[in-house]
């Protein structure tokens, strides 16, 4: 069958469209995607403003149309940290749902660390033995940990790249008393959150997914010769200093990394770097597969049961 998932993230509206049956390897097809960036529309009442509605409703016509010109079965959709910590959140999924005739769920931070262990698990298969995966998107930070397809523990974080850099960052080149400023306030909130269980994680293999971990890899190889598929906390303290003194042109002409991303990277590292620090973890191995690929295999597991 042919699956759309359709992910509102805090970054990104990104339909991905895959080929996926029971017992085979999802396979993209196609995707369309607008980067939106949610968190530049919440106000200081914690609310999307009506721009920010606007401009969303247009991405999903978009997104649902591209989807109904490549013949998908079904429509996948889901909305992360962006949506869901905004006090108008769920009026907007309602009104997205009846305008749009699609189901758009909610993930919680837990639904969110699950769904892309799932993926990370079923990529690296049994043989890798206790993951801990880490996570960084938009809006969030995802941390979980377990031996099994389900992790044993899980903990979401508002410590999300673009919420940072809207919240903490200033100046081009950033204020140098802002990045130490976020730096102690990252380490603070998962010296505070984390809990016992994923502090004392004795995994066997570490791996970190999605965006922004896969640019700070690309990063690390272009200027360390390091192998992209893995990212060093030494490498990434390094990286981290280097990118908050440069200039958002001169971030966005490095390999791999956006204009919109220039800006968030500096944050993104940081997050990277703290919470490799606060485990103890030298190395991650990058996970080509994420959150969507997560909910496709959830939805598969569901259709066989």
């Amino acid at each position: 069958m042919r699956l759309g998932v359709l992910d509102v993230g805090s970054n990104t509206i990104h339909l991905q469209v895959m080929d996926a049956h029971t017992g085979a390897r999802p396979s993209p097809t196609t995707n369309y995607k607008v980067e939106l960036r949610l968190t530049q529309y919440l106000n200081k009442s914690g609310t999307i403003s009506a721009e920010g509605i606007k401009l969303l409703h247009e991405a999903i016509a978009a997104a649902v149309a591209h989807a109904q010109e490549n013949n998908t079965d079904e429509i996948l959709a889901f909305a992360t940290s962006a949506v869901r910590d905004a006090k108008n959140g769920p009026s907007i999924i309602q009104e997205i749902n009846e305008r749009h005739e699609i189901d758009l769920q909610i993930l919680t931070g837990d639904e969110e660390a699950r769904m892309t262990f799932l993926a990370v698990r079923r990529w690296f298969g049994w043989s890798a033995g206790k993951l801990l995966m880490l996570d960084i998107g938009g809006g969030s930070l995802e941390i979980a940990s377990g031996i099994d397809e389900g992790p044993e523990a899980t903990l979401s974080l508002p410590l999300g790249a673009a919420r940072l850099t809207r919240d903490f960052l200033s100046g081009d080149p950033y204020n140098s008393k802002d990045v130490k400023f976020l730096q102690s306030y990252v380490v603070n909130n998962l010296e505070e959150k984390l809990p016992a269980i994923l502090r004392s994680h004795d995994a066997n293999h570490f791996v970190a997914t999605s965006k922004t971990f896969r640019t700070l890899a690309r990063l690390s190889g272009h200027w360390f010769n390091d192998n992209p598929k893995y990212l060093d906390v030494a490498n990434l303290q390094a990286m981290t200093s280097k990118l908050a003194g440069m200039s958002d042109k001169a971030r966005a002409e490095l390999p791999g990394v956006s204009p919109s991303r220039a800006q968030q990277i500096v944050a993104g590292a940081i997050v990277a770097h703290s919470v490799m620090d606060v485990l103890d973890i030298d190395r991650v191995e990058i996970c080509p597969w994420a959150l969507r690929e997560g909910v496709v295999l959830r939805r598969l597991d569901w259709l066989q049961s």
